[in-house]
This record gives C-alpha cells, sequence and structure tokens, in this order.
C-alpha cells in the first residue's frame, strides 16, 4: 500500500498547494508512483500551480458521486509521466468531500501508487479535517510568523486527536515545513527563526523554503517551483523531498549570505 502524505495548515497562503506540487513532482521525479489531490473544493488552485486546467474534465467530487471513474478524471503530467493529478470541484459545496467517499477514493490510490499527497484547504473545518482523516504522514507548512505558528500548532492538535490513526491509537508521523523563510529580515528580529519555530511546534524539520520570486513565477506559468533547479526555493524543496525519503540532509537557506567586499564597502 502506498502512503498517504497531508500537507496541511492552520492559516491560509502559506504555500500549502505549491508544496504540495514540488513534492509530489519531486517524489515522482525519482521514479514514485504519485498521486496528488485538490481537496480544496470551490477554491481550488493546484490545477494551476501544475499547468492543467485546461485539461480538467471531470473532479473528486465527481469520482466520489459517481459521475466518473478515478481513471477518467485523473490527468497524467506532461512533464513526469508518473505524475497524476486529481482536481478539485470549483463548483460544489465542500460537503461534497463524504467519508465514505474520501475514502474509498484514497483507498484505491493507495493501491496503486507509492505516495498519494493530500493538498489540504486551509484552517480546521471539514474539507481539512477529510484531508488529514486517512493521512500516514503530515507535512505542516508554515510562515515564520507568530500567527502561522499558532494556527499550524492548532492543526498539530487535530493530527494528534481526530485523524483514523489518532482515533485507533497511532500517531500520524509530522514534518514541519518551514516556508517564505528570509534570514535578513530574522537577524533583524523581524521574523521568528528557524530555532524559534522548531521549539513552539516540537516537530522534526523538512525543509526551510527560502522567500524567492521564483515561487510566484512558477506558479503564475504552471510549473511547480522544484523544477526550476537554479533557484534557491528549487533546491530547498529537492532537499525536503530527499528527507522524505529518508535522507539526511544539512539545512541550507537559514543564515544571511555573506556579503563581498564590494557589497560591504558600497552597500549592495
Amino acid at each position: 500500500m502506498g502512503k498517504i502524505i497531508v500537507v496541511t495548515s492552520g492559516k491560509g497562503g502559506v504555500g500549502k498547494t505549491t508544496s504540495s506540487a514540488s513534492l509530489a513532482t519531486g517524489l515522482a521525479r525519482r521514479g514514485m508512483q504519485v498521486a496528488v489531490l485538490d481537496f480544496d473544493v470551490g477554491l481550488r488552485n493546484l490545477d494551476l500551480i501544475m499547468g492543467c486546467e485546461r485539461r480538467v474534465v471531470y473532479d473528486f467530487v465527481n469520482v466520489i458521486q459517481g459521475d466518473a471513474t478515478l481513471h477518467q478524471a485523473m490527468i497524467r503530467d506532461k512533464r513526469v509521466e508518473n505524475l497524476f493529478i486529481l482536481p478539485a470541484s470549483q463548483t460544489k459545496d465542500k460537503d461534497a468531500l463524504r467519508m465514505e467517499g474520501v475514502e474509498k477514493v484514497l483507498d484505491e490510490l493507495s493501491a496503486r501508487f507509492d505516495f498519494v499527497i493530500c493538498d489540504s484547504p486551509a484552517g480546521i473545518e471539514h474539507g481539512a479535517l477529510m484531508a488529514m482523516h486517512f493521512a500516514d504522514e503530515a507535512v505542516v507548512v508554515t510562515n515564520p510568523e507568530v500567527s502561522s505558528v499558532r494556527d499550524s500548532d492548532r492543526v498539530l492538535g487535530l493530527l494528534q486527536s481526530k485523524t483514523r490513526k489518532a482515533k485507533n491509537g497511532g500517531n500520524i508521523r509530522e514534518h514541519l515545513l518551514l516556508t517564505r523563510y528570509d534570514p535578513e529580515r530574522v537577524a533583524r528580529g523581524e521574523m521568528l527563526s528557524v530555532t524559534d519555530v522548531e521549539e513552539i511546534l516540537a516537530i522534526p524539520l523538512l525543509g526551510v523554503i527560502p522567500e524567492s520570486k521564483s515561487v510566484l513565477a512558477a506558479s503564475n506559468s504552471g510549473e511547480p517551483v522544484i523544477l526550476d533547479n537554479v533557484s534557491d526555493a528549487g533546491q530547498a524543496y529537492e532537499d525536503a523531498v530527499s528527507r522524505l525519503l529518508g535522507e539526511t540532509l544539512p539545512h541550507r537557506f537559514i543564515n544571511p549570505a555573506k556579503k563581498g567586499f564590494f557589497s560591504r564597502i558600497f552597500g549592495g
């Protein structure tokens, strides 16, 4: 059976969908069979970031309601042949995600794929609870700011109490993904440090994704930023994929860049 991983957070706008797309793409490029699902019914964005919005015919809710099969609804990525996307519905309500329907879809996917990545909506409402309920592991995405970290702590409480594993006496393996990190602002005391966030949330650090214009550029062009292997953000996501697969790597992009001689003299 494949591993079901939910990418979640308490606060919106922290980069869950960007992270879901990059982690799924990175795993698939390592030879894994990967499916990535959009649970954000009504506000779907995963298909945009994956660059397949014009190829959507059926969606997740269509499959749950029996209007389409998984084979009909899933979209094969054009860049990585062993990566498939299941988009969310833009027209249905989140209540269309029924527990038994979600379980059936995830069971079918985990029997076929090595990894099933669930892109959760923000918050702690129905869609987010459905996304995390059947997960084996969770990637908790947060920004280095107090409100985002506090909301992520609330999500950790739900992962430890409201999921199927928790109710059966088990534990979901949790990972921290810190996004939009700016070491210069941390040094000025304008942003929480990696250590601050780790001390508050007390879960293992999967990766630190630096603030980067390449993230927005990639999203606007329908390309997961992990494919931009020149950018710091793309490299950081690649490192996170390696750690997800059990490799031990040092964390990069957490210290301010050292300035050269002329930068120090002229303030560059």
